[in-house]
């Protein structure tokens, strides 16, 4: 069986990761584990530490990337190595102001050719994501100040979250999304080292790239490390 993570962030360009790409990289191959999505924060947060109003959307991105291009530099062949993303909107309607959702299937393109992401809402990135083949799952949708969405938004949701800083509420997540005919995933949601290998998916294939991912998500022919 193959290991793949589906919740990890760097301290390239997150501001709550504390590990360095080449570090994330590191213990995840120590872990077994094959391949790792980096979904590192698209949000305001992001840019604390740079003028955001200042700032292109392009030099955004080019801040955003440094992460996973910085990870897939250091892989160097030992693991796989995928683009994602965790989007927190910045307008988002008041009940869901807090929501994050992990994104599959992104390339560099998709970001630098569709606007300011996080001037959207959910409804409207929903659209936007679907007609170009990304799959949105809803992270750690009952923890604390986090609203569940309306289900036909997203494509699954996370119901297995292995951060141990957070409650998650996961037996709660998970028979949301049941009820709601969610596909559910899990992640480590990694930000130190001491969060490696908490948490994502098992499969009978390897997952190598993101067309991969994505085939694998829909048919939801995998397990779920709960760790």
């Amino acid at each position: 069986m193959y290991k793949t993570e589906l919740h990890s962030h760097t301290s390239e360009t997150s501001n709550c990761g504390k590990t360095k790409a080449k570090d994330l990289v590191s213990v995840y191959v120590k872990a077994g584990y094959k391949t790792v999505v980096i979904t590192d924060h698209l949000s305001t947060h992001t840019y604390f530490r740079y003028n955001y109003v200042k700032m292109s959307w392009d030099e955004k991105i080019d801040v955003f990337v440094r992460g996973y291009n910085t990870a897939l530099e250091a892989a160097k062949g030992r693991i796989n190595i995928l683009f994602g993303m965790e989007l927190r909107f910045d307008e988002e309607l008041p009940e869901h102001d807090l929501n994050d959702y992990l994104v599959f299937g992104i390339t560099e393109d998709f970001l630098r050719n569709n606007g300011n992401l996080i001037n959207m809402n959910i409804k409207s990135f929903s659209d936007l994501a679907h007609k170009n083949g990304l799959l949105i799952y809803q992270a750690h949708p009952f923890r604390d100040d986090m609203t569940r969405v309306d289900p036909a938004l997203l494509d699954g949701a996370e119901i297995y979250n292995g951060n141990r800083r957070h409650d998650s509420r996961n037996d709660k997540a998970e028979k949301w999304a049941r009820e709601n005919g969610l596909k559910g995933t899990s992640g480590s949601d990694f930000h130190k080292l001491e969060d490696v290998a908490h948490g994502g998916i098992l499969t009978d294939t390897e997952i190598k790239t993101n067309d991969d991912l994505i085939k694998i998500l829909k048919s939801a022919n995998y397990g779920i490390i709960r760790n």
